[in-house]
C-alpha cells in the first residue's frame, strides 16, 4: 500500500523537470527499502519491485515535463507487458537507485529498461512494454505519436535482439 501512495503522489504532484532531459536520457530514482516492501524471507517482495518500477517511470515522465503534455491530450501510460530478472536481494533500510531509460519503440509500444542498483551492485533488471491510452475512450495512442509528444524529432534506436525477442515472445511487438 505504501508504494501505491508513493505512486499516487509522484503522479499527481510530480517532481520538477530536469532541464535539458531528453527522451533517450536515463532517469534516476533513489529509494530505500521499507518494512512494507519485505516478504516473509525479509527481502523485497517480487511484486513490490513492480510498484517501485511504476514510481520510477512516473519520475521519468516528470523529468521530461511530460505530465502537462499528456494531460492536455488526455493520454495516460499503461503497462502492456513486463518482466524482471533478479540478481541480488535487497533488504530493509538499503538505499538503491532505479535507472529508467527508453530502449526504443514500434507502432504499438515503447520499450523501457529499469535497472536496480545498490552500492554499485546490480540487483535487478526490468523490461517494460508500455503504451498510452486516451482517457475516457480507452483508445490506444500509437507509440510514435506519444513519443513525438514527449521527445519531438527523436528517432527510435534499434532494439537489441534480447528485447526484440522478448517483445515477440510476450506478443506486444508490432505485427506489421
Amino acid at each position: 500500500m505504501a508504494r501505491q501512495i508513493q505512486l499516487l503522489r509522484t503522479s499527481l504532484r510530480p517532481r520538477r523537470p530536469v532541464p535539458g532531459q531528453g527522451l533517450l536520457d536515463p532517469s534516476g530514482t533513489t529509494m530505500r527499502v521499507r518494512p512494507a516492501d519485505l516478504d516473509f524471507y525479509l527481502h523485497v517482495n517480487n511484486g513490490v519491485y513492480l510498484q517501485m518500477m511504476d514510481v520510477a517511470r512516473s519520475n521519468y515522465i516528470a523529468d521530461l515535463d511530460g505530465y502537462p503534455l499528456l494531460r492536455a491530450k488526455r493520454w495516460y501510460p499503461v503497462v502492456a507487458a513486463q518482466t524482471v530478472s533478479y540478481r541480488r536481494s535487497m533488504r530493509l533500510g538499503q538505499r538503491f537507485e532505479i535507472t529508467t531509460r527508453v530502449l526504443g519503440w514500434d507502432e504499438r509500444v515503447v520499450y523501457l529498461e529499469q535497472v536496480f542498483t545498490s552500492g554499485g551492485q546490480h540487483c535487478a533488471r526490468g523490461l517494460v512494454a508500455g503504451r498510452f491510452l486516451e482517457r475516457g475512450s480507452g483508445v490506444r495512442v500509437p507509440a510514435p505519436q506519444a513519443v513525438g509528444l514527449l521527445g519531438p524529432g527523436v528517432v527510435s534506436p534499434e532494439l537489441s535482439e534480447d528485447v526484440a525477442s522478448w517483445a515477440r515472445a510476450v506478443d506486444v511487438a508490432h505485427r506489421g
